[in-house]
């Protein structure tokens, strides 16, 4: 059965990853507090697979309620931390086409998770690809309110064991608590973003 079960969307999963880092690769401490990067990622049946169809409004225009479902879960998995970074990712199964997944990572989708994070300024890096079952995703991570704080430069890996499957796009979002560890390449910091417009 694939009924929708989220707004216009047939989700047949979620996932959520977590992961802290304490050190660097040397070895060398936390200057601060840990590294906490979150993915969260939903398994998304896809109504276009294995055909071409001109107008994709049927995905972008009910986006916002996905938006909102990733903003609650990224305050959930957070646990009270403050979010500073974010990336967004589309993995599409190989009967869809890339655009399927670039549909629902639009303004419409993205800016409900905003929102949930208090207003980030800035526009999120992103990335996507067609695969298979267990295809590894690099997602690319910016500060929320300022693009060009370099410490806050950073990636994180997802990979799902079970998706997605051909006619399934998982839509992916990726956070974290900070930037990264004993960062020391100088440029903006995060400290002084406040008042930007975001870009810089």
């Amino acid at each position: 059965m694939t009924t929708p079960n989220l707004s216009a969307f047939h989700i047949r999963k979620w996932y959520l990853q977590i992961e802290d880092t304490l050190a660097g690769e040397t070895g060398a401490p936390a200057d601060g507090e840990p590294l906490r990067k979150i993915v969260i990622a939903a398994c998304i049946k896809n109504p276009f697979a294995g055909k071409f169809v001109q107008d994709l409004s049927a995905w972008i225009d009910p986006s916002p309620e996905l938006g909102r479902e990733f903003g609650r879960r990224i305050q959930e998995a957070a646990q009270g931390r403050t979010i500073e970074s974010y990336g967004k990712a589309c993995l599409v199964g190989i009967d869809g086409e890339y655009e399927h997944g670039n549909a629902l990572l639009t303004n419409p989708a993205a800016n409900p998770i905003r929102d949930s994070l208090g207003g980030a300024k800035s526009w999120v890096p992103s990335t996507g690809k067609r695969g298979v079952l267990g295809t590894a995703i690099d997602i690319p991570l910016a500060h929320k309110d300022a693009l060009y704080v370099r410490s806050h430069y950073d990636t994180v890996t997802a990979q799902f064991n079970d998706g997605p499957n051909r006619d399934e796009v998982i839509l992916v979002w990726a956070f974290a608590t900070r930037g990264r560890l004993n960062a020391r390449l100088g440029g903006l910091q995060a400290a002084d973003v406040k008042g930007l417009d975001g870009l810089n």
